[in-house]
């Protein structure tokens, strides 16, 4: 009978050494699809969010409303207010809607803010200056109008009147007309008559960001806004 032979210890050993080898290389391999999913999900996560709040700055601007007796946008410096008409129905009232920059945990971030629906004159007003608080100061607990758009490092805004591109700050008042009564209530219940010089909005906003650079988008992004009132 011929005598059958199996494996020794070193031929076994060497075996299992190679099949370690083979593991563990796939091991890593796998692994790194796994980190480079990861980061593209991520990567594609941050890119959407951008996207969603440059398309939410240009749909505040698109719904801006003037309401005689108020500037209908505003930049001071710290943060830009408008306001707009109500995201559901005109008869729900107006909104003001504040945007700003400010550190967030400890990067600075690129934030939205919005009221709730207003159908007095006295609380527009009132909105309109929680809109300025907020931009200074988020408060103990993360105000629940909030939303974190982006990473931000720095951003600029421009207002287009008189056919130039102009610091926001600077005086967008004419003296040819004179304010008509406010079409929202006063909080007593009677117009709040208004009278003074009148206010136009520009013609057009820039908004110029500068993105960090271990963001998906990294760089200076410029995105320009028209009435479209001015639109051909």
């Amino acid at each position: 009978m011929r005598s059958q032979r199996g494996f020794t210890l070193v031929e076994l050993l060497v075996a299992l050494f190679a099949m370690s080898i083979l593991a563990v290389l796939s091991w890593r391999g796998l692994d790194g699809m796994s980190r480079a999913r990861t980061i593209t999900e991520a990567r594609s996560d941050e890119v959407l969010t951008l996207q969603t709040g440059l398309a939410q700055w240009g749909a505040d601007l698109d719904a801006m409303e003037q309401v005689p007796g108020m500037k209908a946008i505003e930049w001071n410096g710290r943060v830009l207010r408008l306001t707009r008409r109500s995201t559901t129905q005109a008869s729900d009232g107006i909104l003001v809607v504040g945007w700003t920059r400010r550190v967030v945990g400890d990067r600075a971030t690129w934030l939205r803010w919005q009221s709730d629906p207003v159908t007095t004159f006295g609380d527009l007003q009132q909105a309109w200056q929680q809109a300025d608080l907020w931009s200074q100061n988020a408060g103990p607990a993360r105000d629940p109008h909030e939303v974190a758009v982006s990473p931000l490092d720095d951003w600029q805004i421009f207002f287009f009147r008189d056919s130039a591109w102009t610091n926001p700050q600077s005086s967008g008042i004419t003296s040819s007309s004179i304010l008509a009564t406010a079409s929202l209530p006063a909080s007593s219940g009677t117009a709040a008559p208004v009278s003074g010089a009148a206010w136009t909005p520009p013609d057009g906003v820039r908004l110029v960001l500068a993105l960090p650079a271990d963001q998906a988008l990294g760089g200076t992004i410029t995105r320009d806004w028209v009435r479209p009132q001015l639109t051909p």
